[in-house]
């Protein structure tokens, strides 16, 4: 099951703010947290609150704000950052590669979000 959810952004009033379309994926027991659904179609703005590009540390925001459904928000995020234990792929390479949540987005991009720790 995929899902598509839509950001309008009530700030991009003297502008028409153009969207860009991520597809954004979630494995090895993430997907409990987002409603068990784990590929998601998210609409965002292509600029964010300050007018710069939108980065991922800004998908990362909206997603805690608006599609997580599980309220252990901190099994996902921790100290504002992605929790320790959750590999970011942008385009199948290391976030790390392309400068983490400092990445800016581009339509088209493809993120997925793995867990790496397992319980037992």
């Amino acid at each position: 099951m995929v899902t598509t959810v839509d950001h309008h952004s009530a700030a991009a009033v003297a502008a028409p703010a153009s969207n860009i379309k991520i597809k954004v994926e979630f494995t090895g027991g993430l997907e409990i947290l987002f409603d068990n659904v784990p590929k998601h179609t998210v609409n965002l703005p292509d600029k964010s609150s300050n007018g710069k590009p939108a980065t991922a540390g800004d998908l990362i925001s909206w997603l805690v704000e608006n599609l997580i459904k599980d309220p252990r928000k901190e099994l996902f995020v921790l100290d504002g950052g992605i929790r320790p234990g959750i590999l970011v792929l942008i385009n199948d390479a290391d976030w790390e590669l392309e400068n983490e949540d400092k990445y800016e987005l581009k339509d088209g991009d493809n993120i997925l979000f793995v867990s790496t720790l397992h319980g037992g």
